[in-house]
């Protein structure tokens, strides 16, 4: 049953990956072609940011392909932590090419060669605001089934569409600021894009590692899981609970109390009936530990 869900949500990941392909082919295609033609850096640099897309989603297919993958001999808790380890390669793909296109730009600045500047066509600022609106569509669109499907690395190319979509802001401002003598604003908007593009780089990195070291679940979440526990019959108490992100899935170690005087099969029973209520209430959660301790008798 894990495994066909697994196979789905791989082939929807995929599905939607590959739409971005396309997406970010012609988007890119037509940045940087409407750059050349209206001589506007802003809009080539925004048309390289959205070339790296490519790379990125083709970096998510093989990462959800491989994370789908059933457990074997030397991956006894599967391959959920490679969609984690994609989501870094995209991270680093963005912070190198947000530093490209902000050195750049730094350079432009620098050499004053903004005096030389001809000014952008308004064939580029059609283009700019057709990428604004493809690009946020394109962020909603995968946001939606990343969400579905809990995908740490299609949430992570969700960003990069929006991290293109905003930094086309900046590359808008500045071709409109060149339009009416500003020349000096179109490698400024670079500079904008670049921190857009290092600032996602950091988040989309600072989550996967949170993922990557077994970080705790979100307080509510855990929270919902202790009350679901001690509804079960027969738990007096929780003695410890500890829950740890395992790439997109949660792992919970459980320690409760029950009746001391009770047998081992219904000590076993208790167990296994919080096992697969916990499991069945929170799809998240790929496995959970149950240790059961005696109560502490109380004196009268």
């Amino acid at each position: 049953m894990e495994v066909m869900q697994k196979n789905k949500q791989s082939e929807i990941a995929v599905r939607v990956s590959a739409v971005s392909i396309i997406g970010n082919i012609v988007l890119s295609a037509l940045k940087i072609l409407a750059g050349i033609l209206s001589h506007s850096s802003a809009l080539v640099s925004d048309g390289i940011h959205s070339a790296s897309d490519l790379v990125s989603s083709v970096v998510v297919i093989i990462g959800v392909r491989l994370s789908a993958r059933e457990e074997d001999a030397d991956h006894p808790y599967g391959h959920e932590r490679l969609e984690c380890v994609a989501s870094i390669v995209l991270s680093v793909l963005l912070l190198l090419t947000g530093c490209m296109i902000g050195y750049q730009a730094f350079e432009n600045i620098i050499s004053g060669e903004t005096e030389n500047f001809i000014q952008p066509g308004i064939f580029s600022v059609i283009a700019v605001i057709l990428s604004i609106l493809v690009k946020e569509a394109m962020y909603w669109y995968t946001r939606y089934y990343a969400v579905r499907i809990h995908s740490g690395a299609l949430m992570a190319d969700a960003w990069h569409h929006r991290s293109d979509s905003l930094s086309s802001f900046g590359a808008l401002a500045g071709i409109i600021g060149a339009r009416h003598g500003l020349q000096i604003l179109d490698p400024i908007a670079c500079l904008v894009i670049c921190i857009f593009i290092i600032k996602t780089a950091y988040e989309i990195f600072r989550d996967a590692v949170n993922q990557m070291v077994d970080k705790a679940c979100d307080m509510e979440t855990e929270k919902h899981i202790r009350d679901c526990i001690l509804k079960q019959e027969g738990v007096i108490s929780i003695d410890l609970l500890k829950t740890r992100t395992f790439a997109n899935r949660i792992y919970v170690d459980l320690e409760i109390s029950a009746d001391g005087q009770m047998s081992l099969a219904e000590a076993h029973e208790i167990a296994h009936q919080i096992h697969d209520s916990v499991e069945q209430e929170f799809q998240d959660v790929k496995h959970i530990m149950i240790h059961v301790n005696p109560a502490q008798k109380t004196e009268s």
